[in-house]
Formats: structure tokens, sequence, C-alpha cells
């Protein structure tokens, strides 16, 4: 596999080459990404303030995947949806909906979403998703701004000390679980490509 193709995200494999086609493709594909950003948030486990979920797994994701210039558009795209009031949030409609959702307890983590898919794919447009350690390395930077965006925000509405025990603290583990996964899994697509690739 040559170098030229290493230094893309994974989903330019797919894409055509070029003109309204490639156009077309993209677009496809922020729209299932605001999809799977939408189904990742609604996987949640309920713990008051802020739910655990699935949203930063996808994020990541489609970080890797789609390359910061895709995923960062995707993103928007996904904020502009809960803005204009689809119920796309992980507490959306329950607990409100469209700026004043994002203006409540969650809204610093939309926000480090943002952060996290763009560092997530320019790892990936540098090749960081061929070794796990690297884009681990830029994951947990992406995700360290999910936190710290979310406490930020959270800590002006509730205060410091609740904002770190009830939005930093119960989220540590599981997102550096979901960190070390996508770190595995992206080279481990990579090296299925390279495998089929071998072959032909």
């Amino acid at each position: 596999m040559s170098n030229a193709i290493v230094m893309r995200p994974l989903v330019s494999l797919a894409l055509p080459q070029g003109g309204v086609a490639r156009f077309a493709a993209q677009a496809a594909l922020v729209v299932a990404g605001t999809l799977i950003l939408t189904i990742a948030a609604k996987t949640r486990v309920p713990l008051g303030l802020v739910d655990i979920n699935l949203g930063t797994l996808a994020v990541m994701g489609l970080g890797v995947a789609y390359g910061w210039r895709l995923a960062l558009v995707t993103l928007i795209a996904y904020l502009v949806e809960g803005a204009a009031g689809l119920p796309v949030f992980q507490g959306t409609p329950e607990r409100g909906i469209g700026l004043a959702y994002m203006m409540g307890p969650t809204g610093g983590y939309l926000l480090g979403y943002i952060a996290a898919a763009v560092i997530a794919g320019w790892a990936a447009d540098r090749g960081f998703d061929r070794n796990p350690l690297k884009l681990g390395a830029a994951l947990l930077v992406g995700e360290a701004l999910v936190l710290g965006l979310g406490f930020a925000w959270l800590a002006t509405l509730i205060g410091a000390e609740k904002a770190w025990l009830g939005g930093v603290v119960p989220f540590v583990y599981g997102d550096l679980v979901k960190v070390a996964l996508v770190a595995v899994a992206a080279p481990a697509v990579w090296s299925l490509f390279s495998a089929f690739g071998a072959k032909k």
C-alpha cells in the first residue's frame, strides 16, 4: 500500500475521485455521521446531571474514519440539527430541546466533541491511525478537551467541586476504554485493507 493511501483517512478509500459524485458521497457521509452520533447519544446510562453515553466513542471513531475536515463538517451539522430543535442529543426532548438544551449541563461537552473530532481526524490525516500508540495519544488529548470543556461549563452552573465529582470523575474510566478501543480498532482495520491489497 502506498504512502499516499496510508496518509489518508479510511473513508477516502471509498470516495469517488472528484466531481459531483464525490460531493454527493461526502454529503451522504455527513448525514450518516449525524445519525451515528444521535444513536450513540441515545445509548446511555442515566447518572444525573450528565449521563454516560457512547457519544465520545462515536466522535472519535468518526474523526479517525473521516479525517478532520469531514469530521468537522459532520459535528457542526449535528450541532445545527440540535440547535434547530431536532431531538439528537442524549437528553432531548425530555430535558429540553434546541439552544436551551445546549446551554444546559452538557453544553461544554458538546463543544468538546468538535475539538475531539478534529484532533482525531488530524491524527488520521497524518497516518497516526496506523499506530495504536500514536493514535491513542492523540485521542487522549481530544478526550481531555471534552472533559475539560465539559467541566469548565458545568462549573459555571453548579460550582467546581460538584462539576468535578459529577461531570468528570464518573467518566474517566469509561472514556479511557473508549480511547483504547478506537486506538486499537483503527490500525486493525488498516491491516485488513493492507492484507486485502497484498492479495490483489
